[in-house]
């Protein structure tokens, strides 16, 4: 199986990338470290996650004439082991990086700024991908979450289509090599094209086995934007999970397919994911689960595997900020006019 998915930019995108959203201080730049040693050559990022210069500072020290990491050889991650890789010198050309805008910067006068801010931190002259984070646009300025006194969100009215059009000179000024979205909802995602000189190649969702996003994964595709899933393994360590939520990587009929390949639930899930043509971007701090991770190209799911695994689709969001109203918990960006989970999908 090809490793890559080609972008409606003719870019050849990595099916597999390390997410960085909640690695913490301090861990993250050893985590990309470890995912570049072990054949990693996608890195997903956001000006949001707080840590774009950590992991520049990762890859100021693989990237680059004179720097080395490992070379895998053969089959693409099929059955390789570390001991039969050999030093090489990874160009920029090799790795393949992702940057978001986040909501605060969606105004037209600051969309260059916070790309070139995100650049400066990663130590990058150019974004393989840059998307815009959310549709919701929040009021300008340097805090990530501005308040009110009572606690709620300013929002902003910028349009996302006006925003789309600063991030179209992006790519006329070389800053990024291809531009998306993440978190639109299948009618957004038709909004944007209508207007775009530059067609979204890519949108990035949450996507998993208990929200398997069938219905926009097919819409999307329809118009030829690729989906990259984050939260791919359900985001078990999300900080929020009550105590009585499922937790994907401990449901016991996943643990029996796991079984049957003798591959770790974790494998299997990604292994879905890829066999149905989705990017993913688990996040992991650890280099054995990074190694692992990885590990995905040298087995098949069964046809009757791949739809077990869809039946276990709930339709349930984990990654949705919520705030607690008389005694509910509720969603926090409901009454946003861009807010995209009012629509089906």
């Amino acid at each position: 199986m090809d490793p890559f998915v080609t972008l409606s930019s003719g870019q050849r995108m990595p099916l597999v990338g390390l997410g960085t959203w909640k690695s913490a201080p301090g861990q993250v730049k050893q985590a990309v470290l470890a995912a570049l040693d072990c054949g990693y050559r996608h890195i997903d990022c956001a000006a949001a996650y707080g840590n774009e210069q950590e992991v520049g500072g990762a890859l100021a020290l693989r990237v680059g004439p004179g720097k080395s990491t490992l070379l895998i050889p053969g089959d693409c991650f099929a059955g390789w082991r570390r001991s039969d890789c050999l030093p090489q010198e990874l160009s920029r050309e090799d790795v393949f990086v992702t940057s978001k805008l986040w909501n605060t910067k969606h105004h037209l006068e600051d969309v260059e700024e916070a790309c070139r801010t995100s650049l400066a931190h990663l130590g990058l002259s150019y974004l393989d991908l840059y998307l815009i984070h959310w549709p919701m646009a929040f009021q300008r300025g340097k805090e990530l979450m501005p308040r009110r006194g009572d606690g709620s969100v300013l929002y902003s009215d910028t349009h996302y289509r006006d925003t789309w059009l600063a991030m179209e000179r992006l790519v006329d000024k070389g800053l990024v090599r291809a531009i998306g979205l993440s978190n639109f909802n299948a009618r957004q995602v038709d909004d944007i094209i209508s207007v775009a000189r530059y067609k979204p190649a890519v949108n990035q969702v949450e996507c998993h086995p208990y929200l398997s996003q069938a219905n926009l994964l097919s819409h999307c595709w329809a118009v030829g934007v690729c989906v990259t899933a984050y939260s791919p393994l359900g985001s078990g360590d999300r900080p929020w999970a009550l105590a009585d939520e499922p937790r994907l990587l401990e449901d016991p009929r996943l643990g029996a397919i796991a079984q049957k390949y003798r591959k770790t639930a974790a494998q299997v899930v990604l292994r879905w994911h890829v066999q149905r043509g989705v990017v993913c971007i688990p996040k992991s701090v650890t280099p054995s689960r990074i190694e692992q991770n990885m590990r995905v190209f040298d087995f098949c799911l069964s046809e009757e595997d791949m739809k077990q695994i869809q039946s276990f689709d709930r339709n349930e969001r984990f990654i949705v900020p919520t705030v607690e109203r008389d005694g509910q918990r509720v969603w926090r960006d409901a009454e946003h006019p861009h807010f995209p989970f009012h629509d089906a999908y």
